[in-house]
């Protein structure tokens, strides 16, 4: 992909590039982003299954970009572990999530959500409330369909909500170490064929933690999360393939 000609450049502006497909400029990032969107997608569809390899050159002639987009899209999704960098290899989709690594994972997010909405609760402002009362209606509003481009606003808002709870505790390493869990759940959802089937409870359960946040009692906040997760945890078991 052939840069834009060369002008006057300012470090706060974003790496620019030609965009092949209309002769457009456009950002690095924005490239970064779309071609992110696309390995989503093909993921979370079923296009790119689990232990199949994702050519980096392939991946950017299909999309018709350059390789630097494809390579930094790839490493975005190694963070959320739904692909995986091997050695002299490449990257290849992440293996299925065992029912083992689910067990873990819930585990994880039981001892740092709840105590992140008690955090979050002691600090709460009417901003982030305004901030998690739009994150659920979004939720609610959302599309469900069969297919990611019709539940990925609905994965968006659900994220959403999560991560400004754990902004709101004030804790830097809260905050990285919700980060960390994430990508994992939709790494599940993906591989554990549970999909969007829970929408209606889990839309309640959202609202019963808000709820519980604007009353401003953290120990509520708490108990509602917890509460949250270990329902998810139990319909997302029963829905999973056995091993």
């Amino acid at each position: 992909m052939q840069k834009a000609s060369n002008g006057p450049r300012s470090g706060s502006q974003p790496a620019v590039q030609a965009d092949r497909r209309g002769g457009r400029t456009v950002s690095r990032q924005v490239l970064a982003d779309h071609v992110y969107e696309e390995l989503l997608a093909s993921l979370m569809d079923g296009r790119l299954e689990p232990g199949a390899a994702v050519s980096i050159d392939g991946t950017a002639r299909e999309l018709d970009v350059s390789p630097t987009p494809v390579r930094e899209a790839l490493a975005r999704l190694e963070h959320t572990g739904m692909v995986r960098r091997v050695a002299l290899k490449g990257y290849r989709v992440a293996p299925v999530f065992t029912r083992e690594d689910f067990a873990e994972l819930m585990e994880a997010r039981l001892a740092i959500e709840p105590v992140n909405a008690r955090l979050a609760c002691a600090r709460l402002t009417p901003q982030r409330l305004a901030e998690l009362e739009q994150a659920v209606e979004d939720l609610k509003s959302a599309p469900r369909g069969p297919s990611f481009a019709e539940y990925k606003d609905y994965l968006e808002a659900d994220e959403r909500f999560h991560q400004l709870i754990a902004q709101q505790t004030g804790n830097q390493f809260m905050v990285s170490a919700y980060a960390a869990l994430g990508g994992q759940v939709q790494r599940f959802r993906l591989f554990g064929g549970v999909g969007i089937t829970d929408a209606e409870y889990a839309i309640a359960e959202h609202q019963s933690v808000l709820d519980a946040l604007s009353t401003g009692d953290p120990k509520k906040a708490e108990a509602a999360m917890a509460d949250h997760v270990q329902k998810v945890r139990a319909r997302a078991i029963a829905d999973a393939p056995a091993d």
